[in-house]
């Protein structure tokens, strides 16, 4: 599996000959995307995760990629035209050839109810496992992590907390446009030395980085 991170939580991951691309919101809008990909899969509708123009421009492009999402997602995309296979709760299917399994969860709390809207973490081809803004457990072991590290709902604690609860194999940063990238040395070194303790191989991957897993 090869990951490489557009941005924030818009990611490229390639599963042999299958291409996967998650969260293409408003924070990467107009990053350059692969020309060819077969899936787009899509956590929750906050803007820095879904930018419906993106959404559009790519179905405009590639008619024959796969939108999934959850319900209230697809109600979005369906008022724009664009059409989703919902994957929720806690679902399993494989779609153009990768395997998807759904964990919903609660959106991590920004402020009481401020931002809570559904929530689905996916696990993409049984060994990455990416919760959205939400800190779900899936209840089986999980390869790589891709873990929150920043936002108006994470601290950085709560990210470490749950990285050592999940104790993946590996794990690299996602939610992390908000800060300047010639600062996220500071976050990303924090998750790195004291993942290193538990036994977890954190990779600070920036915007443009690929990783290999």
């Amino acid at each position: 599996m090869t990951i490489t991170k557009i941005g924030h939580c818009c990611l490229v991951i390639q599963i042999e000959n299958k291409t996967v691309v998650t969260d293409p919101g408003s924070f990467t809008a107009g990053v350059e995307l692969p020309e060819q990909f077969d899936i787009i899969l899509i956590t929750h509708e906050h803007a820095d995760h879904l930018h419906v123009p993106t959404v559009r421009d790519i179905i405009a492009r590639l008619p024959e990629v796969v939108v999934v999402s959850n319900s209230s997602v697809a109600r979005l995309l369906e008022v724009e035209g664009i059409v989703a296979q919902v994957l929720e709760g806690t679902e399993s299917a494989t779609v153009a050839g990768v395997t998807l399994e759904a964990f919903d969860a609660r959106h991590a709390e920004i402020f009481e109810d401020v931002g809570q809207v559904q929530n689905t973490g996916y696990f993409v081809g049984e060994r990455l496992f990416y919760p959205g803004d939400s800190y779900a457990e899936p209840g089986k072991p999980v390869g790589v992590l891709a873990l929150p590290v920043g936002g108006p709902w994470c601290r950085m604690t709560d990210a470490l907390h749950y990285a050592i609860r999940i104790s993946p194999t590996a794990a690299f940063p996602v939610h992390d446009g908000i800060e300047r990238v010639d600062r996220l040395s500071i976050s990303h070194g924090l998750a790195e030395r004291i993942l290193a303790e538990k036994g977890i191989a954190f990779s600070s991957l920036l915007p443009g980085g690929t990783l290999v897993v």
